[in-house]
């Protein structure tokens, strides 16, 4: 068994303002090992148990840092792994294809508990709140073989999972629409239950203190795998721009080859137009047990539209940081240059 990271409780002043900001966490949060990882409290409880997770060799993750178009290439993976599917795809759930793994420990158990009770006199629903506060490493050790699995842990959190034989799709997305995204989520889904602004929420990202932050050192640790055999890093802005070269390479990372026709008919059914109102992937679920406001968990899906959100000055001051945490990498966002970083709005 692996040992656990060391982990330290985030500081008690910003503790208290934080949980007036993010109601959805009643307990705090901590920073684990060097890189500070940020998680809420229940990481305590059940980081171990996420740490010494058991990868099989026939296992297929997608990893992100969260709103990186995560649920995209997660239905993009099922189907192009299942000879397109699109029958099973169109009647289960994708939470159900491709379970998220970490997600229990954003359900606090006294949030639990008013899930509970917002869903009083529907015995499935009230299931459902308790499903989801159920720890993944536990449901998906029960399911069998071949697993899809989500999860937005850095590879660091998931050790030895790169040499297991399984196959792993890492997503980056440029940190602007990602922030924008990030923010809108939280305010949406009540296991976050964001009370600020944006700007107040971009100072948090930027200072690595909302979930699965650092976002560069996500980014960084698989960067530095790409040439692994077993994963595949890709840019979700190289999705948008090529979705038919971009899900061939994908297609070929799996063992997978499809005609023309059958990757127009992928295409069609993972048109943003289509896919966002498609309740097997929109986290309809939530939505219904009242956990996830009325607001669509899959959003526009488009690059660039950051620009609608951000002041002149916010954006200067994310540009800066995007600038220093560039310099010391060869990563390269698809479209821009690292050294003129306005084109990143141009994606």
């Amino acid at each position: 068994m692996n040992s656990l990271p060391k982990y330290k409780f985030l500081n008690e002043k910003k503790t208290k303002e934080m949980l007036e900001k993010f109601t959805g966490e009643r307990t705090g949060w901590v920073q684990v090992g060097e890189k500070n990882w940020f998680f809420p409290h229940r990481y305590t409880e059940q980081g171990e148990g996420f740490y010494n997770f058991k990868a099989r060799p026939d296992d297929t993750w997608v990893i992100t840092y969260p709103r990186s178009g995560t649920t995209w290439t997660q239905e993009l993976v099922w189907l192009l792994s299942n000879n397109l599917d699109f029958d099973t795809a169109r009647k289960k759930l994708l939470a159900e294809r491709f379970p998220f793994l970490e997600f229990s420990m954003f359900n606090h158990p006294e949030v639990t508990q008013e899930f509970i009770k917002l869903n009083e006199g529907d015995l499935e629903k009230q299931e459902l709140c308790k499903k989801i506060s159920l720890p993944g490493y536990k449901v998906l050790s029960e399911l069998p073989s071949p697993r899809f699995i989500k999860s937005h842990f850095p590879l660091s959190l998931l050790p030895g999972i790169l040499d297991v034989g399984c196959k792993i799709i890492y997503v980056a997305r440029n940190p602007k629409d990602v922030a924008v995204s990030w923010y809108h989520l939280n305010r949406a889904i009540k296991t976050q239950g964001y009370q600020g602004n944006f700007e107040e929420f971009w100072n948090y990202f930027q200072d690595n203190l909302t979930p699965w932050s650092p976002y560069w050192e996500h980014l960084k640790e698989a960067w530095a795998q790409r040439d692994h055999p077993n994963l595949f890093f890709i840019f979700y802005e190289e999705m948008q721009q090529d979705f038919y070269k971009t899900a061939d390479r994908v297609a070929e990372f799996l063992g997978k080859s499809y005609s023309d026709k059958e990757m127009y008919k992928l295409s069609e059914y993972l048109n943003i137009k289509n896919f966002r109102n498609n309740p097997m992937v929109n986290s309809s679920e939530l939505r219904d047990c009242h956990i996830i406001d009325d607001e669509s968990f899959v959003r526009n899906g488009q690059s660039g539209v950051w620009s609608n959100t951000f002041s002149l000055k916010l954006e200067a001051k994310a540009d800066e940081w995007i600038k220093k945490n560039l310099q010391d990498t060869d990563l390269t966002f698809p479209y821009f240059n690292n050294n003129d970083i306005s084109q990143i709005i141009k994606t």
